[in-house]
């Protein structure tokens, strides 16, 4: 139960010397105002000594005897009864028995008890002793006294002596006489009665009283009374189990020498070590109620208290403290709060985990009586920790999105716990580092005599992750390791925590795009999230070298491109006699994310001639490959006399030059002109093996008118089929179709049987409307108009636009976005396919949601791109998906007046779309 080395109860790590002369001295007596104070609880004086006088400092004690001072070790404390309690912060209480060795007794009523304290700060040559002394009275002596203090054990029998014999005592060193016989150095006095002790462990064990001493053991006379003692766990000490408590037991039969002869005196005393239970609110701690060792005849109590640190309470004191005190027909029953304020909470960090112990020092003091009339007086000092009780640290997730600050309190630690660092996502910071790079760290006391920690820290901070889980909104993370020590002696463990917001925060890019007679002109404004997109100029990312070739030039906030109509990054979408009409795709793609941040589809016409004829009748005709003949290898082509093939191809261009009266070239005659007309086609020699075939569809007519006395350019004609729009006369009906895509990717689409679909507020609905059964590339699908109803009647209201007049509806907050059609990606011809999506919302009266199912109907023309019909002008441009205000998602009831019917509108509409009401 003595824990300490070589000094006595040493606070700090170092071990001392032993010193001479300290300076200054102060003498102190009970109630001294300097950090010390003295007092007398029953059979022992308490010294407490505050942290504040000890903290920092080494402590050494001395016992006072007469003129000399002897240190007091751990062995000799306990000894000769003296024993310490101390908390890790420094608060120490000392108690010393009356019966002990260095105690000047008077008569066994009076008793004055001497100490010096020494305390040692950075050497020897720094020193500050105190000296303790107090007077303590004593009268309430029971036949047998039983004190169980928590290094030694101490038991007292009264014996009736001659006065020749009253006032020895027997002290444990250097007492001699002439015999030297039980002598114990160093100390002077009288003779000892007791010669001989025997030892039951439980076998006899005989000792001579000088080798009792030098094993430890003390036996001293009073003047009334003959007192033994012992320290805990020697080799004649045993244990046992009494009522299921284990127990300590000391017994002894001593010699004694009276003048009228040899009397045996035997004394026994038993010590609880155990027989306490906790709970998470209760320790209770039992002691039997019958010591076996100790009573041989029957008894009853006659007196019990409770106390703490040496000192009895009363009946109002232990109500206050919530503590009990009772008995079965085994046990007294000591009851006490866990957390009371006469203990302790102590921090610990097993396992790098946090975890407390409390501590409290009851003590037990019953008085039996048997029916003989002998009474025993029991008491007992028993300090009690709990075993480590796990306490999660409370993380209170205080942040706040409006201020875009992380704020997190981490709490309810003891006040011996103090934060030393943060692991952040860039490395460990100690807590002046972080505060040095902005962020605020705050200790905070709180009302249950805990304390916390409060961490701020911005969203823009280099150590927040960043990922935008969706378009608009970005999600913020904030891994963190908090780094505690337990003091004092700066035990580590760590705590993680792992912040997270979202805020719906982000800027997209926009593009703007415009033409003159040769260039593409691109000006893209960047986002909040600055170039952290890909540029897809076409069907190619913007490398440094294309970069180079386009003059690219950048910003902070902007970048600039020109792109020549000629590039290879451009799409040819129609030809005319004196121009080109050319189409620039640009995309900004969020490769980590897969999604589109913005995009530009700029069509421009720039002059561009295809044919020329020349006075001498040399004809020269340029071939182009347009968007909707894909598969054209311009190669392939040859004029009517397949002999006649481009004096220059590559993959987009044949160039021809031939005479009027070559190649199968005709001639008609108009009055005072001379039609000369040939034609570019592509013709498949049946006995070769393609092994891919282009578009068999491509035909351009040439056609030059002479004067009688001047050759001039008459006209030209571009046909992308095989005939003249108005060469073959039928009729017939065109289908079209609307589907429900799974994801932007459309790859799969809704079955009917998967209706109605289930969607969430606000994620996005992928539609495609394709012209079906036509491989007319003259054909152009063209949505309308596109709105949402409640109902399956695409006439009932309310309503809700999405494209109005071919573009998106600009009064909604979340507006459509055109998605491209690429060639390579369907088999169907990409004129006749139009993509787009927009996010699910639900109709709203008065704050009310009506319904949370929707219809989506739209209309579609069917155009011929060869005829100007002003209907069919294209699909909207603009970009789409950018906004400067937080749009709502429930629709109120808002719809423009739709356009009649005509022979090139289809109808079509969607099955329903359900919303998922709990993420309303």
């Amino acid at each position: 139960m003595w824990t300490l080395d070589i000094l006595l109860w040493n606070l700090v790590v170092a071990v001392v010397c032993l010193l001479g002369q300290a300076r200054p001295n102060t003498k102190l007596g009970p109630q001294s105002s300097s950090g010390l104070n003295s007092d007398c609880v029953g059979n022992l004086m308490r010294l407490t000594l505050d942290k504040a006088l000890a903290v920092g400092n080494q402590l050494e004690v001395e016992a006072i005897n007469g003129t000399k001072h002897v240190v007091l070790t751990p062995s000799l404390a306990a000894q000769c009864g003296y024993s310490m309690e101390s908390d890790p912060w420094g608060n120490t209480r000392i108690y010393t028995s009356l019966l002990g060795c260095y105690v000047d007794n008077k008569d066994d009523t009076t008793f004055n008890v001497g100490l010096k304290l020494r305390l040692y700060r950075h050497g020897p040559s720094n020193v500050v002793s105190h000296d303790v002394t107090q007077t303590c009275s004593y009268t309430r002596w029971a036949s047998k006294e039983i004190l169980c203090d928590r290094n030694y054990v101490e038991v007292s029998n009264y014996m009736a002596a001659p006065d020749s014999q009253r006032g020895t005592k027997r002290q444990p060193h250097n007492v001699k006489d002439d015999s030297q016989v039980n002598a114990i150095p160093n100390v002077s006095g009288a003779s000892p009665s007791v010669w001989k002790i025997t030892f039951f462990t439980p076998e006899p064990v005989t000792m001579m009283l000088r080798e009792a001493e030098q094993a430890g053991y003390s036996t001293m006379t009073t003047s009334s009374r003959l007192v033994m003692r012992s320290p805990y766990n020697t080799a004649e000490t045993y244990s046992v189990d009494i009522a299921g408590v284990p127990m300590e037991v000391f017994r002894v039969s001593a010699y004694y020498k009276a003048q009228d002869g040899l009397s045996v005196v035997n004394l026994a005393a038993a010590c609880p070590t155990g027989g306490v239970l906790f709970t998470e609110d209760v320790i209770s701690w039992h002691v039997p109620r019958r010591l076996t060792p100790v009573m041989d005849a029957k008894f009853k109590i006659e007196e019990m208290y409770m106390g703490i640190n040496g000192q009895r309470l009363d009946q109002s004191q232990m109500a206050a403290r919530g503590y009990t005190l009772s008995t079965t027909g085994f046990h007294i029953i000591m009851e006490i709060p866990v957390g009371s304020p006469d203990g302790y909470y102590k921090s610990h960090a097993p396992d790098y985990q946090y975890h407390i112990t409390y501590t409290i020092e009851p003590m037990l003091e019953v008085l039996w009586r048997a029916d003989h009339a002998e009474d025993t007086r029991y008491r007992v000092l028993f300090p009690i920790t709990t075993p480590l009780m796990p306490r999660l640290p409370l993380v209170e997730d205080r942040t706040t999105q409006e201020d875009r600050t992380f704020r997190v309190h981490l709490g309810n630690f003891l006040g011996d716990v103090e934060l030393r660092n943060i692991t952040f996502s860039t490395g460990v910071l100690t807590v002046e580092e972080s505060q040095a790079r902005g962020f605020t760290i705050q200790e905070h006391s709180l009302p249950s005599g805990t304390k916390g920690f409060l961490l701020q820290v911005p969203f823009d901070a280099d150590v927040v992750l960043k990922h935008n889980s969706e378009l608009l909104v970005t999600t913020y993370f904030l891994p963190l390791i908090f780094g505690f020590i337990i003091l004092p002696d700066e035990t580590p463990f760590a705590h993680p925590v792992n912040l997270e917001a979202s805020l719906q925060d982000v800027v997209l890019p926009t593009l703007v795009g415009t033409c003159d007679e040769i260039l593409f002109y691109v000006n893209v404004t960047l986002g909040n999230k600055g170039r952290n997109f890909q540029t897809m100029v076409g069907s190619r990312q913007l490398t440094p070298q294309l970069a180079e070739e386009y003059k690219f030039q950048e910003n902070s906030t902007h970048f600039s491109m020109a792109v020549p109509y000629l590039s290879m990054d451009v799409a040819f979408e129609h030809i005319a006699s004196d121009s080109i009409r050319a189409r620039l795709d640009m995309l900004l793609w969020d490769p980590d994310n897969q999604r589109v941040l913005g995009d530009l589809y700029l069509a421009c016409n720039f002059p561009f001639s295809t044919t020329c004829c020349y006075p001498n009748g040399t004809i020269t005709a340029m071939a182009v490959k347009l968007e909707s003949v894909p598969n054209l290898v311009p190669g392939w082509l040859s004029l009517k006399d397949q002999s006649c093939t481009p004096d220059f191809s590559d993959d987009r261009f044949a160039h021809f030059t031939f005479t009027a009266d070559s190649c199968g070239t005709t001639r008609m005659f108009f009055d005072d002109y001379m039609l000369y007309e040939n034609e570019i086609g592509l013709y498949y020699d049946k006995g070769v093996a393609y092994t891919s075939l282009p578009d068999p569809a491509y035909r351009q007519t040439i056609s030059c008118y002479y004067a009688v006395n001047k050759t001039e350019t008459i006209s030209f004609t571009h046909k992308p089929s095989n005939y003249e729009p108005s060469a073959e006369i039928g009729s017939g009906q065109l289908m079209v179709q609307m589907r429900l895509a799974l994801d932007s990717s459309y790859g799969d689409f809704y079955q009917p049987e998967d209706y109605p679909v289930v969607k969430y507020l606000r994620q996005s609905l992928y539609f495609e409307v394709a012209l079906m059964y036509s491989t007319d590339p003259q054909l152009e699908l063209i949505l309308q108009n596109c709105w949402a109803t409640l109902q399956e009647d695409r006439t009932s209201l309310p309503s809700w636009d999405i494209i109005v007049d071919s573009c998106e509806n600009h009064e909604d907050g979340y507006v459509t976005i055109f998605h491209p059609v690429l060639s390579d990606t369907t088999d169907l011809v990409p004129s006749h396919i139009r993509r787009f999506s927009a996010k699910m919302f639900a109709f709203t009266k008065d704050e009310e949601v009506l319904m949370d199912e929707i219809y989506v109907h739209c209309d579609a023309i069917i155009c011929d791109t060869s005829q100007a019909e002003p209907a069919c002008t294209g699909q909207c441009v603009h970009p789409a998906g950018i906004q400067n205000f937080k749009p709502p998602l429930i629709k109120g009831a808002s719809r423009k007046q739709r356009s009649s019917n005509s022979t090139q509108q289809k109808q079509i509409s969607s099955g329903p779309i359900l919303l998922q009401p709990n993420l309303q």
